[in-house]
C-alpha cells in the first residue's frame, strides 16, 4: 500500500510566504494548442478581487503600455493553513505562432514586472524541454540550483517537465513557496507541465485521496484528461510531439480509476498524427530502487507503451537515476522493443540503487536533463548540478518510425557515480552493505560484456 503521510528526511527552513496585494507565483502553462494559446496563474492575497492581464507582441521600446490587451482572469479563494488567498488565472488566446510576447499580471494598480514568452510553431519545428525528478526536499537550499542550473545550460526551453513529488507535503504552503522561489522568474517565462506524484495528494477525514488543494489553482494545465482527473492527466501536441501526462498515483490507488486511465489512454495514443510521443508519469514502470516495484501498473501499461510505439517515459518517485531499456541480457540494443524508461531526482534526497538489469546508466546524485526533438533524433543529456554531463544517448527514428538507440555515454569522461550516499553507508547495516556491493560488482560486470 501507498503511503501518502511522508516523513521528513532532511530539515527544511519553515519560512513563511505570506501572499500581498503584489502578484506571485508567476508561472505559466497552457489550455490550448500552444500555437495559439498561452495560460498564466498568480497568486495575490484576498484583497484582490478582480485581476487583470496585460498583453503585446514583444517590443524592444518601451513605450508599448498603453496599447498593450487588457484580458480578465478567472479568480477563485482559497484557504490554506487557515489564511484566504487568492488564485488568478488568465488564458491568452487569437496568439500568432512561433511569435516572442510580452505580459504582466496584476489588478490595475499592482503589477508583476514584465515577462517574454514565445508560441510555438503551428509547424514540425525542433523542440528542447528540460525535463525534472523529484524535487520534494530542502527546495530553497538545494533544488534551486537543479532548477537554475538547467535554466542556464538550455534558457531558450520551450518549458519543463516535473515528473511529480515537487514537494513532500501536498497541502503545506511554505514547500509550495520554496518551489516557486527556486524557480523564481524562469517560471513565469518557461511554461511548465507537471504530473502529480504521491506526495502531491492527501486524504480528507473520511480518508478519500486527493490532489493537493494548490495543484489545480496554481497551474494552469490542459483539461482533455479522463473524468475525474482533470489537470492531473491530459496531453499536448507541441511541434509534432505528443506529450502525454498521467497520474499514476491516483491510478495506484483505485484499480477502476486505472482502467479508466488506461482506456483514455489508448484513445490518445494512436493515430494522433504525431512524428514523437513521450509520455510522463511519477511511478516508474522498472523501479531503481532494489525493493520497491510498481506491478500493478507495469502490467497494465507498458503492453500499451509497445502497442503504441511510444518512444520515451520520464518518470520519477526512486530518488535515484536510472536509463534503460526492458530487454532481455544478451539480445542487442540497438533497436529498443518498447520505450527507454528513464527515472530521475532533481531533488537531494537520495536512495540506494538498484542496478537491476534493464538500466544502462544509473547514479546517485541529483540530476537535471535536457531533450531535443527533431524530425528524426531524440537526442537525451542528463546533467549534474554542477553542470557537468552524466548521460547522454540518442534516439534515431527512420521513415518506418522504427527508433535505433545510440548510445553516448561510453563516451563521456565523467564514470557512473554508483556509490551509496553517505547518509547510507553510515545506516546500513554489515549485510546490507554486503548487497549492495554484490548487486555492484554484478552491475560492473554486466556492463563490461557488453
Amino acid at each position: 500500500m501507498l503511503l501518502l503521510l511522508p516523513s521528513l528526511i532532511f530539515a527544511q527552513e519553515n519560512k513563511s510566504y505570506p501572499a500581498s496585494r503584489f502578484p506571485d507565483r508567476v508561472i505559466l502553462g497552457w489550455k490550448g494548442d500552444p500555437a495559439h494559446s498561452q495560460a498564466v496563474n498568480w497568486r495575490t492575497d484576498s484583497t484582490v478581487k478582480k485581476a487583470v492581464a496585460a498583453i503585446h507582441e514583444a517590443d524592444p521600446s518601451p513605450d508599448f503600455q498603453a496599447n498593450a490587451k487588457m484580458i480578465s482572469a478567472n479568480s477563485q479563494s482559497i484557504v490554506i493553513d487557515g489564511k484566504t488567498v487568492q488564485y488568478h488565472e488568465a488564458n491568452f488566446t487569437d496568439l500568432k505562432p512561433a511569435t516572442q510576447y510580452m505580459y504582466r499580471v496584476g489588478d490595475g494598480t499592482s503589477w508583476s514586472e514584465w515577462f517574454h514568452f514565445t508560441t510555438a510553431s503551428d509547424k514540425r519545428e525542433p523542440v528542447s524541454f528540460l525535463y525534472f525528478g523529484d524535487a520534494q526536499n530542502d527546495i530553497r537550499s538545494l533544488w534551486s540550483r537543479a532548477v537554475r542550473g538547467a535554466y542556464s545550460t538550455l534558457p531558450k526551453a520551450d518549458f519543463m517537465i516535473h515528473a511529480g513529488d515537487l514537494i513532500n507535503s501536498s497541502n503545506v504552503d511554505y514547500q509550495w513557496g520554496e518551489w516557486f522561489e527556486a524557480g523564481g522568474w524562469a517560471n513565469g517565462m518557461v511554461p511548465s507541465l507537471p504530473t502529480p506524484g504521491n506526495h502531491e495528494y492527501y486524504r480528507d477525514s473520511e480518508k478519500k485521496p486527493h490532489v493537493s488543494m494548490h495543484w489545480r489553482p496554481q497551474f494552469a494545465l490542459p483539461e482533455n484528461g479522463p473524468e475525474g482527473l482533470t489537470e492531473t492527466a491530459y496531453f499536448i501536441d507541441y511541434q509534432g510531439i505528443r506529450f502525454i501526462a498521467m497520474d499514476s498515483q491516483a491510478a495506484l490507488l483505485d484499480s477502476a480509476v486505472m482502467e479508466k486511465q488506461a482506456a483514455w489512454f489508448e484513445k490518445v495514443a494512436q493515430n494522433h498524427g504525431m512524428r514523437w510521443t513521450v509520455v510522463i508519469h511519477h511511478h516508474p514502470i522498472y523501479s531503481t530502487k532494489n525493493g520497491r516495484d510498481n506491478e500493478e501498473w507495469r502490467a497494465r501499461m507498458e503492453p500499451l507503451y509497445k502497442k503504441y510505439s511510444i518512444d520515451i517515459v520520464l518518470q520519477g518517485h526512486d530518488h535515484t537515476y536510472g536509463r534503460g531499456i526492458n530487454m532481455p541480457l544478451g539480445v542487442s540494443r540497438k533497436k529498443p522493443d518498447g520505450p527507454i524508461y528513464v527515472v530521475s531526482v532533481s531533488g537531494p534526497k537520495m536512495y540506494d540503487i538498484g542496478l537491476q538489469n534493464w538500466m544502462d546508466r544509473a547514479s546517485n546524485t541529483q540530476l537535471y536533463q535536457v531533450i531535443t526533438i527533431d524530425e528524426t533524433t531524440l537526442g537525451f543529456k542528463a546533467y549534474t548540478v554542477n553542470g557537468d554531463l552524466y548521460d547522454a544517448f540518442d534516439l534515431q527514428k527512420d521513415k518506418k518510425g522504427e527508433n535505433t538507440l545510440i548510445e553516448r555515454a561510453n563516451s563521456l569522461q565523467m564514470q557512473e557515480r554508483l556509490e551509496l550516499p553517505e547518509r547510507l553507508q553510515k545506516s546500513f547495516k554489515a549485510e546490507e552493505l554486503k548487497e549492495y556491493n554484490q548487486r555492484f560488482q554484478e552491475y560492473k560486470a554486466r556492463k563490461n560484456k557488453k
